[in-house]
């Protein structure tokens, strides 16, 4: 097949026309392919990420039918045909009668059911289910669960089931719904002589059946509860409101020898922008753009939502995230109490809460947030070459459990624009956290991932402490095998060392103490967060540094401004190192910058450049011939 990779130019719409679908087309004609085509015919309103899923969807029903690529799934219209034929008999708890579930809906169950690998068994393990509040998460959440429990589970013995939600009280929501969609399920027949032979008991928090002793379980992630269960499906409803996934990983670790396994993510956006769930989508979004790439095949990702924070004022566009807008009988209903909601919070000034529960967005609520997601994102580029570069260097010591980090400034010239790419490099400790693996938990950060890609060093101390001769190898090493000519090193007054000594002593590079206070700082600060808002600077897609400058907050006295964490587990060692970068590399393109100041030149050389330098006509003087 064609090679497809949408990282740069995300035309999908593009993509989608340069292939042929008419046997697709003509042989798939279940809800859930219906709906992938309508989405990228144009006959629904459907945001990038969704138009993503659809194009995947298309392309994965073309591998299948030609086997390239080494694909080892299929796609099951008879699996789509059960899930949804089993959702025809599941009521509403509302209403008691049950609803026909709209396109979009379908197409969720068709994915999570219909895909299937060599053996027959569901391809993905992981999914992800996102969409702004209001439109049904808890319904189809609850027939899938209940078909998951009853139907799958036929033949089967001591399985284990699960409900769960960051607080008791969201996990009790979510259970009681399906709670009530089992009693009146069980009242119909086959399912109510199922239940009679199954001996299906519902309680407060477990339903079982006691025949087979399969449970389903309400289990809270604040009960810190999830060790030696093994879950075949498992659903985490408002997964979005957890800052780390210490402890979803024991559901996910319980799974791996459970038959047939799903694990299901559920949420609409939150404003924490450094939560594993967006993470998650992000990874997964890649995964998609990259269509050749089989990397992260057996993870799912379905997010409705808009593609821009100005469609706040677009109310046409707010099927993208609101899906729910497509059915005719609730649609003016449900525009207008958006809309009306939408001018509330407009008027109290926390349009951020509209954007980000009903555009289903993310983005920093806080307002003392350092810089908004957007700008991060928009700066992002794919590829520097970093080869014999000016560059600035900024340098922060850890002195506990933060990461020590070292951050690069190079001014260049993008088609006549004065630019600034960023880069850095982290060194890693894990004493106080007792071992890697705590490490990358606590601070939410795949370390030995990134180590590979060469955005950080894993100390190599024994017991996990910062080794201070790596980090001083390792920094020139990089200048030297890069050819950089370093124009400034600005560190941490109080984090001065024994490396800083050994600069001093075996380079020439002009190192400055800066003092970590507002009014030393208040000027690269607030110069860097207005390049980053005016375009001005680029980086590659680092995820230690996406995090640290998702993290920072400001910090204001009445002398001037710095960056600040919310709280210790947080990491912004590289925002504070890239601002001592920034302390001179903001001058360089001023007339008054010490890099244009030509009586300093010299200054600035190696004792092999100042020979150099002698004997160029650049110099200005003359040789004893001349003299003469």
């Amino acid at each position: 097949m064609q090679r497809i990779d949408l990282t740069q130019s995300k035309d999908v719409d593009k993509a989608y026309q340069s292939q042929n679908y008419d046997e697709i087309r003509a042989k798939y004609t279940d809800d859930g392919t219906q709906y992938a085509f309508d989405v990228m015919d144009g006959n629904l309103v459907a945001g990038y990420m969704i138009k993503l899923a659809c194009f995947r969807h298309l392309q994965d029903l073309k591998r299948a039918e030609t086997g390239v690529d080494d694909f080892p799934y299929h796609y099951s219209m008879n699996e789509c045909y059960n899930i949804l034929k089993f959702s025809r008999v599941c009521p509403d708890t509302d209403t008691g009668e049950p609803i026909n579930l709209l396109p979009w809906q379908r197409f969720i169950m068709c994915q999570l059911m219909g895909w299937r690998d060599a053996k027959g068994k569901k391809r993905f393990t992981n999914a992800i289910v996102s969409v702004a509040r209001a439109n049904g998460k808890t319904y189809f959440a609850s027939i899938i669960l209940c078909y998951s429990f009853l139907i799958e589970s036929i033949g089967q013995g001591n399985q284990d089931y699960l409900v769960t939600a960051p607080t008791y009280k969201q996990s009790s929501k979510l259970f009681g719904y399906i709670k009530g969609m089992m009693k009146k399920v069980i009242m119909q027949e086959p399912f109510k002589s199922l239940a009679e032979q199954l001996n299906l008991q519902i309680y407060k928090d477990e339903i079982i059946e006691k025949a087979k002793n399969n449970v389903l379980r309400l289990i809270s992630y604040e009960s810190n509860q999830y060790d030696s269960y093994h879950f075949r499906t498992a659903v985490f409803d408002e997964i979005g409101d957890i800052d780390n996934d210490e402890q979803t990983s024991k559901i996910t670790s319980g799974q791996v020898k459970v038959d047939n396994h799903q694990y299901i993510q559920i949420s609409t956006s939150y404003p924490n922008v450094t939560s594993p769930f967006r993470n998650d989508q992000t990874i997964a979004q890649q995964t998609m753009e990259q269509d050749w790439n089989r990397k992260g095949d057996n993870t799912l990702c379905l997010v409705w939502a808009q593609d821009s924070l100005d469609e706040v004022f677009q109310p046409e566009t707010w099927m993208k995230s609101n899906p729910l807008l497509a059915l005719k009988s609730q649609s003016e209903t449900l525009l207008d109490g958006l809309i009306n909601e939408r001018d509330t919070l407009t008027l109290k000034g926390r349009i951020n809460d509209f954007q980000i529960k009903n555009m289903n967005m993310w983005l920093q609520e806080s307002t003392n947030s350092y810089l908004k997601l957007a700008d991060i994102e928009k700066t992002k580029i794919s590829h520097f070459d970093m080869k014999h570069r000016d560059v600035y260097i900024g340098f922060d010591y850890s002195l506990f459990s933060d990461n020590t980090s070292f951050a690069f400034i190079v001014p260049y010239m993008d088609n006549g624009v004065k630019k600034w790419y960023l880069a850095q490099h982290s060194f890693i400790p894990w004493y106080k956290a007792g071992s890697i693996e705590a490490k990358e938990k606590q601070d939410g950060i795949n370390y030995r991932d990134l180590e590979k890609q060469g955005y950080c060093t894993i100390t190599s101390h024994p017991q996990g402490m910062i080794n201070d001769d790596q980090v001083y190898q390792w920094i020139l090493d990089y200048v030297t095998d890069n050819d950089l000519n370093v124009l400034f090193f600005g560190y941490d007054a109080y984090g001065a060392n024994t490396m800083i000594k050994n600069l001093e002593m075996n380079t020439s590079w002009p190192l400055e103490a800066i003092r970590q206070r507002t009014s030393e700082l208040k000027d690269p600060t607030k110069f860097l967060q207005r390049a980053f808002a005016e375009n001005k600077v680029t980086h590659l897609p680092d995820k230690i540094m996406e995090k640290a400058l998702t993290n920072a907050e400001i910090f204001e006295d009445k002398i001037g401004i710095q960056v600040d964490k919310a709280k210790a587990t947080l990491k912004i060692d590289v925002v504070d190192a890239l601002i001592d970068a920034m302390y001179q590399g903001m001058y360089h393109f001023e007339d008054f910058s010490p890099v244009n100041d030509k009586s300093k030149e010299v200054e600035r050389m190696t004792e092999e450049q100042v020979k150099e330098w002698f004997k160029s006509e650049e110099s200005g003087l003359v040789s004893e011939d001349d003299w003469k």
